[in-house]
């Protein structure tokens, strides 16, 4: 393709040559004016010498046209795999590769999108720009989405798209789809244990009326908790029951009907982290004592904790006539505390305490009962356990795991992580526990006891007793039979790890669900499934998960630490998996709780019409009622031609080309040009001298 045109290089600047010009347009006008002969031969002179000093050049360019390029969309989406879709995506591609090479003017770029592991709906556009963007916008033909319409990039301002040229959208579905879905439109995000929650959600179907009726499951880690019937389109708000702490996944679910596209947006998905506002914690101290303070430091650092705390500072047993509620600045608040307001609290903690007469009777046997309703103890003995005026002497023994023997052993002596409490979580993997002997300061007393039930985690001299954990109907008890903690806090012969024992050992007793010794969790990082076992078992547990799907399989599980097996599965189908490992289930949710994609899966032309209309294509389906497939003709057309009509859509030709190279001739250089100013000025002077 060849293309000619005048260019010009002057041989001196232009505002010279503009001067020149102007200089010589006054003279010859003012000979004009005075009528002198020649004044038409002094123009044609003037006006070659400038033309001279211009330079024209006539250019003649080779270029080679580009063809225009055609981007071919195709939606790869999950919702294409709905009521045939996928089938009528690829019958319309290859029809449309066909027909766009039959042209033989279109570059054709195949650009497969929506298909992103883990993506949150369909992104078609900034696939289309991005392939794209190495083009001028002249070259750029057009392009064609193969697609449902459920797309979820699409441009508010089809401008900031940057193609001028038209796009077209071919719809596959058909218009007489039904689906049944359920929206969750509030749920909360976090809350608080014990606090009223509620989830809202409506009830959407294309195949009945608005108000029709319909039952609705909530479920709560997947146990049905509530059944209700709503009406369709009606906005419904359910109580939702949050039990634990930690993560909580709450299911809206709406039984499927007959011939309807999807039945995973059936069920809506809430996950909610629960906290608590606030661990109450109450310490006795029986006595002022060394470690009293560590117990005390440890809880009033834990943002986690309110604390109250009260110490016996002169027991009843020195007698000077002082009445017991006399003893103190205050009066030791035992009915309120051990009979009305017991359960409020979530861990009670007897620190050196022993039977003096301050509680009646009668408390010991409500704090029994406090432990078997829900609540916690922790015995934080010293040499009054070992004496007759143990706790254990009380009702309270009834449910305490270990027996004194009445034995006091002081000597030194460096604590030990036993077999079960290195699979058991408030004592594994303690700092300085990996040695032999462990890297922590001695420590000088231990009461001998003989334990009954529970779990011995950390062992004294010649492996006795010295932590107990023990579950007590709902409840949780645990004795620490020595009062030195309190040198590893003060940092005496190096100190231990007193911070993480005893804040670990608080937690668990309050149930903090990330130190259960039995327990089964599940979690998404990606696309990939974590699930994992605590158990203070050794044999190897057995773990069964069940997909979205509902296709079960047995885990492998691995042994990540003593006490804690692992398995990952690698690409996990998006959507709700369920763990269980006998009485024990753990949920969870890969990819996003409710995703776009399948929030509303009714084919539309309607989100894409707006785009198809600004840059002057079209958006239709291809697919009849009955199924049958109607791909449009394809034309090219020209760049300010319509570019859709009845039956058929078309792209634009290309005006982008490459220079390949360039022929130049000066039209006033050389003998050309010297000779027309040799004959310009040789016929001004033969007229003068006439």
């Amino acid at each position: 393709m060849s293309r000619f045109g005048i260019t010009f290089e002057p041989v001196i600047a232009w505002p010279w040559i503009v001067g020149l010009a102007a200089a010589l347009a006054v003279i010859v006008a003012l000979l004009a004016w005075q009528r002198v002969r020649g004044s038409g031969f002094r123009a044609v002179a003037s006006a070659l010498l400038v033309l001279a000093l211009c330079n024209p050049v006539l250019q003649q360019e080779e270029r080679e046209r580009l063809p225009s390029v055609v981007a071919l969309v195709v939606d790869e989406s999950a919702s294409q795999g709905l009521g045939g879709r996928r089938a009528q995506t690829e019958a319309v591609v290859a029809a449309l590769k066909e027909r766009i090479s039959a042209l033989g003017e279109f570059e054709l770029r195949e650009i497969r999108a929506g298909g992103e592991p883990g993506a949150d709906g369909t992104a078609l556009f900034s696939e289309l720009t991005r392939s794209l963007e190495d083009l001028p916008p002249d070259q750029v033909g057009g392009a064609v989405m193969v697609t449902d319409g459920i797309v979820h990039d699409v441009p508010e301002d089809p401008a900031s798209l940057g193609i001028s040229a038209p796009v077209h959208a071919l719809v596959t579905g058909t218009e007489d789809e039904r689906d049944r879905r359920v929206v969750i439109e509030k749920a909360p995000r976090f809350a608080i244990l014990d606090e009223p929650q509620t989830i809202s959600f409506r009830v959407l179907d294309t195949g009945l009326a608005p108000g029709s009726q319909v039952i609705v499951r909530l479920k709560v880690d997947g146990r049905e908790v509530a059944t209700d019937r709503v009406g369709v389109g009606e906005l419904r708000t359910l109580d939702l029951p949050l039990t634990h702490a930690g993560k909580t996944i709450a299911e809206v679910a709406v039984d499927p009907v007959e011939n309807e596209l999807s039945t995973e947006n059936n069920v809506a998905v809430a996950e909610v982290d629960v906290v608590r506002e606030r661990l109450r914690v109450l310490l006795v101290s029986g006595e002022p004592h060394s470690g009293e303070r560590t117990w005390r430091d440890i809880l009033k650092s834990d943002a986690a904790v309110d604390l109250v705390h009260f110490t016996i500072l002169r027991p009843p047993e020195k007698q000077d006539g002082t009445p017991i509620n006399e003893l103190s600045l205050i009066a030791f608040p035992t009915r309120e505390l051990f009979a009305e307001k017991i359960d409020q609290f979530d861990l009670i903690i007897f620190d050196r305490y022993q039977r003096r007469g301050v509680l009646p009777i009668m408390y010991y046997d409500n704090l029994a009962r406090y432990v078997r309703d829900g609540g916690a103890i922790l015995v934080a003995a010293g040499p009054d356990y070992a004496s007759n005026s143990s706790l254990y002497q009380t009702p309270l023994g009834s449910i305490l795991p270990a027996v004194p023997t009445g034995q006091l052993y002081e000597q030194p002596y460096r604590a030990t992580i036993s077999t079960v409490g290195a699979r058991h979580p408030v004592t594994r993997d303690l700092p300085g526990s990996n040695q032999d002997p462990p890297a922590w300061s001695q420590w000088f007393r231990l009461v001998d006891t003989d334990v009954i039930a529970g779990d011995v985690t950390m062992e004294g001299p010649g492996g006795r007793p010295l932590l107990v954990l023990a579950h007590e109907d709902k409840g949780r008890v645990a004795t620490l039979l020595s009062d030195h903690a309190w040198l590893w806090a003060r940092g005496y012969d190096g100190g231990g790890p007193h911070a993480q024992l005893l804040r670990r050992l608080v937690h668990w007793l309050m149930k903090e669900p990330e130190l259960e010794e039995e327990a089964l969790t599940a979690h998404a990082e990606g696309r990939r499934l974590i699930v994992e076992r605590q158990t203070l078992s050794e044999s190897r547990p057995t773990v069964r998960l069940t997909d979205p799907l509902g296709e079960t399989t047995t885990a492998a599980m691995t042994e990540e630490k003593p006490g804690l097996w692992r398995t990952v599965v690698e690409n996990a189908p998006i959507g709700l998996h369920r763990a269980e490992d006998g009485g024990l289930t753990a949920l969870a949710h890969v990819g996003p709780a409710n995703p776009r994609e399948f929030q509303d899966v009714l084919s539309t032309t309607e989100r894409l019409a707006p785009v198809a209309e600004a840059t002057r294509g079209s958006a239709a389906r291809v697919a009849t009622r009955g199924g049958d497939i109607d791909v449009p003709r394809v034309v090219s057309v020209s760049a300010r031609a319509p570019a859709a009509g009845d039956g058929w859509i078309g792209f634009r030709r290309s005006e982008a080309s490459v220079l390949k190279s360039i022929d130049r001739l000066p039209l006033l250089g050389g003998l050309l040009g010297l000779a027309l100013l040799v004959g310009g000025f040789g016929a001004l002077w033969y007229r003068e001298g006439r």
